[in-house]
């Protein structure tokens, strides 16, 4: 359990640079600039993407592709109760601002989850080449 929250930890660290890090430049680029709210918003974005992803065991008996749509679909779920929480105890969100959220989400939840992925498939595709020449091994 502990190696898992410290990859956990891991992962959301790489994935809040990642965002963060985009921001500022998307940022410089427009001349505009973020206060505080938006980087705490960032980051249990990051948060809850991450612990939606980590979830990818529960969810092995599915084709990859339903795997990955229905966590995004958990994460987006995660994700309104967020908007609802700011909502009502920040500030106001507009249908607009809502929209704008979920685009803003979506990008980069898609680069992100799509590398995870990838990382995920390969060290799966290695440990199974491993184990079949373990196998092998013993058989000859």
């Amino acid at each position: 359990m502990k190696e898992k929250i410290k990859e956990y930890l891991i992962e959301l660290c790489l994935a809040y640079t990642f965002v963060s890090v985009t921001g500022a430049i998307v940022n410089i680029l427009a001349g505009t600039e973020t206060n505080n709210i938006n980087v705490l918003v960032m980051f249990i974005s990051c948060a809850i993407a991450t612990f939606v992803l980590f979830l990818h065991n529960l969810f092995d008996k599915l084709s990859p592709l339903a795997m990955m749509i229905i966590q995004y679909f958990i994460a987006a779920g995660l994700i309104a109760v967020m908007l609802v929480f700011i909502n009502v105890f920040v500030d106001h969100i507009t249908p607009r601002g809502w929209f704008e959220y979920y685009r803003s989400f979506t990008i980069p939840y898609i680069i992100l989850a799509g590398f995870y992925y990838y990382r995920v498939f390969s060290e799966t595709k290695v440990e199974d080449d491993l184990i079949k020449e373990i196998q092998s091994k013993r058989e000859g």
